[in-house]
């Protein structure tokens, strides 16, 4: 750690940075999308910490999502849908948590939940946009007026309001900003200064570090400076918003890394199986989660041949000729 002198205070283990920033009850903006780019190292570490009544907030996710709420670790979830691709068009241990009443659920759409995030980066209380109107996403909450009375909870869903520059009548939904405790992001690299460099799609990764009171960036590689300043219109984050480093390769397995690693559709059908079934998916986190004791020991479980297969091609970035049945 004393090799990048620039960060040297923000750089620490899984461990630390979820002891430092998370806490029960944290509202938690998680990065990546579905099975593409999840903070998935520090999604296991917050379920073996044993952090409770999390408020998870995406515009969109899989993966960690749905592993972070059959751990029991989410009271509340703001979000557009929740899905692992091909493996689970909705995710399953969020569908039962949904339809057993386990959990709080309010629904917005992908281009809603971007817009709170970009309302919230932008330091403003609302946001105008289209988006919704005629649909049930406008008509119907999810949550209850107690819940409208708690921190961090928005205390209406969204208002259709008259648009005062439009014509007569026009209609206009005014959208909440979001401003989590916490925002988790998996990137590919860090330069030695602490700029973050995120490889194909952000999603809204972006905007909801710019909008979180911390943000923790778990990375593929840690990168000179001279070289993260080469070609800095790929930077997306500066080092000033970053509050925690964590260098943790292969930290979004069994998710994809675009440049890195592709998903790993053999784990994803095998946690699939399991998360059908409630022994199945505590047997999956003994196995998976507390069964290991670091990142480390979790690559050496999956083993080098089985990361081997998923290898990305460095030039297209994702890996051909994978079966990805």
């Amino acid at each position: 750690m004393s090799d990048y002198p620039e960060i040297r205070d923000k750089l620490m283990s899984p461990e630390e940075a979820v002891r430092r920033y998370l806490k029960n009850g944290s509202q938690v903006a998680i990065g990546g999308f579905t099975i593409s780019r999840n903070p998935m190292a520090i999604a296991y570490e917050i379920i073996r910490q044993g952090i409770r009544d999390l408020h998870l907030v995406c515009h969109s996710h899989g993966q960690a999502l749905d592993l972070l709420i059959g751990a029991g670790c989410v009271k509340r979830v703001e979000i557009a849908y929740g899905a692992n691709g091909r493996f689970a068009p909705t995710c399953i241990r969020f569908r039962k948590a949904v339809e057993n009443g386990e959990i709080e659920i309010e629904d917005y759409s992908n281009n809603q939940m971007s817009l709170r995030f970009l309302a919230g980066s932008l330091g403003i209380p609302f946001i105008p946009s289209k988006s919704g109107l005629g649909t049930d996403i406008v008509r119907m909450e999810g949550f209850g007026p107690d819940v409208r009375k708690e921190r961090k909870v928005a205390r209406k869903k969204l208002v259709v309001a008259r648009n005062p520059f439009g014509t007569e009548g026009e209609e206009i939904v005014l959208l909440p900003a979001l401003n989590p405790d916490v925002a988790l992001v998996h990137a590919q690299y860090v330069g030695e200064d602490g700029t973050v460099r995120i490889k194909g799609l952000t999603f809204a990764d972006v905007e909801q570090a710019k909008s979180a009171d911390a943000v923790i960036v778990t990375c593929e590689e840690i990168l000179p400076k001279s070289f993260i300043r080469l070609d800095p219109d790929q930077n997306c984050l500066p080092s000033f918003l970053i509050d925690a480093i964590v260098k943790v390769p292969y930290g979004a397995h069994p998710t994809a890394c675009r440049f890195f690693y592709d998903y790993d559709a053999k784990h994803l059908n095998m946690y699939r199986e399991a998360a059908k079934h409630d022994g199945a998916f505590r047997a999956y986190l003994d196995e998976w989660v507390f069964g290991v004791k670091h990142r480390g020991e979790y690559l050496d479980k999956v083993g080098g041949a089985g990361l081997a297969t998923i290898k990305a091609n460095p030039i297209i970035g994702y890996t051909p000729g994978l079966d990805r049945r």
